[in-house]
């Protein structure tokens, strides 16, 4: 069963549609450091839910950071609440794979979403990607993959990429204020760095379509002209 990256940075295997690092509750953490930022939960679930709607999935999947705060506070309870409540009608299933900054979820099995550390899908293994597990195919979130580009005027840019190959495929994240972490510099999951990475395909969502820079190596080679 091939999976099949789509450009709202989610990624579709068979019936199953599966998205990473939401981290709901992030503006009410750093709301805590003295950043306020604007909320984008309503922008987040409306979102998904064109999605879902378009995909039709039976099951939804999130591979991982549901949540953001490490404590769990009553802010962030209500917006869980909030957010099964328009999200598990819309499909048979609602899978949490737990990421690290899940903590505190189990609460949500009474709202419908199970709860499971990791997932068989089609033949790949769902883990979060946080520690290192044992497997041959793995899909993952955690890194939040991003990768910068100069655009016309010389200002650099940072865009979320999935990579993929045909043993590991990497989510970028689905929170609009997760700007990820460019893998052409570092990668930051020690998931990952057991992995063999040059090989795989940088594929960045753009709009309503799906760019491919070709490998991670080869664009860290062409970017290093530029």
């Amino acid at each position: 069963m091939n999976p099949k990256p789509l450009p709202e940075k989610a990624l579709k295997v068979g019936k199953t549609l599966i998205v990473a690092d939401l981290h709901l509750g992030y503006e009410f953490a750093m709301a805590k450091e003295g950043f306020y930022l604007p909320r984008v939960f309503h922008e987040v679930v409306r979102n998904l839910k064109s999605l879902i709607e378009r995909e039709k999935p039976k099951r939804l999947v999130i591979d991982g950071d549901l949540k953001h705060s490490f404590i769990p506070e009553w802010r962030e309870r209500k917006e869980l609440k909030a957010f099964a409540e328009e999200i598990t009608p819309m499909v048979d299933e609602v899978i949490l794979v737990r990421g690290n900054h899940d903590v505190g979820t189990l609460w949500l099995r009474e709202l419908g979403i199970e709860i499971v550390d990791e997932l068989e899908v089609g033949g790949w293994k769902l883990v979060h990607g946080h520690k290192l597990v044992e497997g041959e195919r793995f899909i993952i979130g955690h890194e939040h993959p991003a990768i910068r580009l100069r655009d016309e005027v010389g200002a650099l840019i940072k865009i979320p990429v999935f990579l993929m190959n045909e043993k590991l495929i990497v989510l970028p994240a689905f929170s609009p204020w997760a700007y990820g972490n460019d893998v052409l510099r570092e990668i930051v999951s020690p998931f990952l760095r057991a992995k063999e990475l040059k090989g795989a395909r940088v594929i960045a969502p753009l709009g309503d379509e799906l760019l491919d820079f070709g490998t991670l190596e080869k664009l860290s080679e062409v970017l290093k002209f530029l």
